[in-house]
């Protein structure tokens, strides 16, 4: 009769145990696998029975949100569980955005002589309506200061008086701030979408891919979204396909089939800005601080937009990333900033 020590005893049953922990552990991963095919495949076909084609289905479900390795207040990483809910297929166009100021006779706050505070000391073009253009300096030397305030851009006008939007019908709408896009979606019977919702979206089901087409900036040597190429900010090369704006949908679509969830414009979420909110921030449909917090501009409240942008490039924080955050003011317009609307489900 073999003995068997209390020790080997142990060591057979904390063996025994791990055996199971892992077996339990790949059910776990092969679970959660299958629920994520299950639910791509309810998305599509609810797609495809949509009457619009407008919004795409976006089953519940949960996510990591924020990143390590982004930065500071992409952390820390966080699970976040998010309802069901629709999203616009694209960003919100020029077309559809036309089609709003028609019937309601809307004028953007770019359009309108700026609200200046008693007392504000601005340089005389911010006393005229206008918006924020990107100018590419003529040479390195004179790279400092990209952004100018134009007196008279507007989403008719992204780049100032001189230029237009014909034939552009279906590009993004630019030059739209967060109050114009909040406008637009009560209009349109839909919301914007939470900072949580965006994410959850643009991820598609995939739980810690860098980018929303998967964890490879280019696989196969191609590029995956309308970003920038070449040295930032002097020329953008347009490798691509485009150097500037693209028409909505002229990359593929992520798996839940949204177009354009990184690069092209930035798009406004729903919820104020705040660096520290990953910290303590709710795990089930979190709606976002209730008061902003920029640290660089601690009273300046912000709202925040995510994607990225046609101008967003690997030396200027690669904000194609799709935990890259962004924030602006509310009141803020500019010729990379759009967005596109969520509607909660019945």
């Amino acid at each position: 009769m073999t003995i068997v020590s209390p020790a080997a005893r142990s060591a057979w049953i904390i063996c025994g145990l791990f055996f199971v922990f892992i077996l339990l552990a790949m059910f776990g991963v092969l679970h959660e696998a299958q629920r994520i095919r299950h639910d791509r495949e309810q998305t599509k076909a609810v797609n495809k029975q949509s009457p619009s084609g407008e919004m795409v289905s976006i089953p519940a479900g949960k996510m990591t949100m924020g990143a390590i390795d982004g930065a500071p207040d992409e952390e820390k990483m966080h699970d976040v569980k998010v309802r069901g809910f629709w999203m616009d297929k694209t960003e919100v166009t020029n077309e559809q955005f036309a089609r709003f100021v028609n019937e309601t006779g809307y004028i953007t706050v770019a359009e309108r002589k700026p609200d200046l505070a008693a007392g504000t000391r601005a340089p005389p073009e911010m006393h005229e309506p206008g918006a924020w253009v990107f100018t590419p300096p003529a040479s390195p030397e004179t790279s400092g200061q990209v952004w100018r305030y134009v007196p008279g851009a507007s989403w008719r006008h992204p780049q100032g008086p001189q230029s237009n939007i014909d034939g552009q019908a279906q590009y993004p709408v630019v030059q739209v701030c967060w109050d114009d896009a909040l406008r637009f979606a009560q209009w349109a019977g839909k919301r914007l979408p939470t900072e949580a919702e965006w994410e959850y979206a643009a991820r598609g089901g995939a739980m810690h891919a860098a980018y929303v087409w998967g964890t490879e900036l280019k696989p196969g040597g191609r590029w995956m979204a309308n970003v920038w190429q070449g040295q930032y900010p002097l020329k953008d090369t347009g490798e691509d396909g485009f150097a500037g704006l693209a028409p909505v949908g002229s990359f593929p679509p992520n798996p839940y089939g949204l177009l354009d969830m990184a690069g092209n414009v930035w798009e406004w979420c729903a919820d104020w800005y705040s660096a520290n909110y990953y910290q303590k921030s709710p795990h089930a449909d979190p709606p976002g601080p209730a008061e902003s917090f920029d640290p660089d501009e601690p009273g300046v409240p912000k709202r925040v937009a995510r994607g990225g942008s046609y101008l967003s490039s690997e030396n200027n924080g690669a904000g194609y990333r799709v935990s890259a955050r962004r924030n602006f003011p509310p009141k803020h317009a500019a010729c990379d900033l759009g967005f596109r609307c969520a509607r909660s489900e019945p």
